[in-house]
């Protein structure tokens, strides 16, 4: 059974940094897809980054170089990396995995994110 159990989130103030993690269980971190999204209230999730098993990453434009993703297929274990971080951050932040040749995505529950002075 498939498994994502996000941590890590937290409040900082503007400017502050946090690393939300993202462990899978399953044996399937291997060949996956990791992405992290967030949501807001009101709002559709959006993608924030992803990176591939092969360790090639894209990010949402509103990134603009403050997040990196990362992952250690060793730990089975997703990153976000969130540098400068701005009160419109302020989401619940999802991991997602995608099993290569598989049809299913399996998400977490989310790690709230809020950033304010």
């Amino acid at each position: 059974q498939v498994q994502v159990v996000e941590s890590g989130g937290g409040s900082v103030q503007p400017g502050g940094s946090l690393t939300p993690s993202c462990v899978v269980s399953g044996r399937i971190f291997s060949t996956a897809a990791m992405a992290w999204y967030r949501q807001t209230p009101g709002n559709e999730r959006e993608l924030v980054a992803g990176v591939t098993n092969g360790g090639h990453t894209n990010y949402a434009n509103f990134v603009q170089g403050r997040f990196t993703i990362s992952r250690d297929n060793n730990k089975d274990t997703a990153y976000l990396q969130m540098n400068n971080l701005k009160i419109e951050d302020t989401a619940v932040y999802y991991c997602k995995a995608k099993p290569r040749f598989s049809p299913y995505e399996y998400w977490g529950q989310g790690t709230q994110v809020t950033v304010s002075s």
